[in-house]
């Protein structure tokens, strides 16, 4: 059951979903989803003698950068460019509710396109939300940080998790503070032996 307006509040009351620092629900509260805001921490790819991504070597080091931008301060996305981002708010949710990251639609209409793949935030989730941001356009776009960027809905599950993200041996970005690159290397059926 995804969590309306109502319930988003009150489950923040309780502190089954938490959220800090706490939004400002006139501007940010949905009739079913809460407005996060853009972080000041960027990842993007720089110029590099390699001429692809290697899933089995951890070359992110020498591939991305970090960014960091001061409140209320322009980010330029450029067309065809790729950005780790996060929200300003760290989330931590219990046992027995997920979330779900959406796009804001006057930004899409833009060209920005706010996650390319990792739209969920599994059950016991805890940190900022990364966003994985492509300019589909043909210009740049400015973004600030602090401005709304995306929405999350929160949806119940049928029953606790057994093993929340938290309690998972693999949970690779928990608790993460910043733009987080990828981090596909640590996985053990993929990383060299």
């Amino acid at each position: 059951m995804i969590l309306s307006d109502n319930d988003i509040k009150e489950y923040i009351a309780a502190g089954k979903i938490k959220i800090d620092p706490l939004p400002d629900f006139e501007s940010c509260l949905g009739p079913c989803s809460l407005d996060l805001r853009l972080g000041n921490n960027f990842k993007m790819f720089r110029p590099s003698n390699y001429n692809f991504i290697d899933v089995k070597n951890n070359y992110n080091g020498e591939l991305m950068e970090e960014v960091i931008v001061g409140d209320d301060m322009p980010f330029i996305i450029q067309p065809r460019e790729f950005v780790i981002a996060v929200t300003k708010e760290t989330i931590t949710l219990t046992p027995d509710l997920m979330g779900r990251l959406d796009g804001r639609s006057s930004l899409g209409r833009l060209g920005l396109v706010v996650h390319s793949t990792a739209a969920r935030f599994d059950p016991g989730w805890t940190g900022k939300a990364v966003m994985e941001f492509g300019n589909l356009g043909i210009r740049p776009i400015i973004l600030y940080a602090g401005m709304r960027i995306c929405a999350m809905t929160f949806e119940t599950l049928s029953s606790p998790a057994g093993v929340p993200y938290l309690s998972q041996k693999d949970h690779k970005y928990a608790g993460q503070s910043g733009a987080v690159a990828s981090k596909i290397t640590e996985e053990e059926n993929i990383s060299k032996k």
